[in-house]
């Protein structure tokens, strides 16, 4: 996005270009908690591949969300964490996932029902 068209943008656009997919949230979630290790990161989120998972990292840390800080030490460490930008970001993710405890057992009941 370029010149005058970036004001003709609406901000839930914007917002789903930052955390859309399939795992940004949840790596969202992961960072909330503490800073953490790309490996840590990857065994929380069962299931993403090393490849998607470095993708959906360095998304979130060119939209300014995520830090990657490199440690010079021997082997390297790097450490993923969340900006202020990022902070405040998973503040405003949180009534999502508060709604979507809430009504968990709803929802799911619903989605198998509509596959069988």
């Amino acid at each position: 996005m370029s010149g005058d068209a970036d004001h003709d943008v609406c901000g839930m656009s914007v917002a789903i270009d930052v955390v859309g997919g399939k795992w940004k949230l949840h790596l969202m979630w992961a960072l909330s908690a503490r800073p953490q290790r790309f490996g840590e990161i990857r065994r929380l989120l069962t299931g993403v591949s090393e490849k998607v998972l470095a993708e959906n990292l360095r998304h979130l840390e060119a939209s300014g969300v995520v830090h990657r800080e490199v440690y010079p030490e021997v082997p390297p460490r790097v450490e993923y964490s969340l900006t202020p930008l990022g902070v405040e970001l998973a503040a405003a993710l949180r009534p999502l996932e508060e709604w979507g405890e809430k009504y968990r057992n709803d929802l799911l009941g619903n989605l198998l029902a509509s596959v069988t």
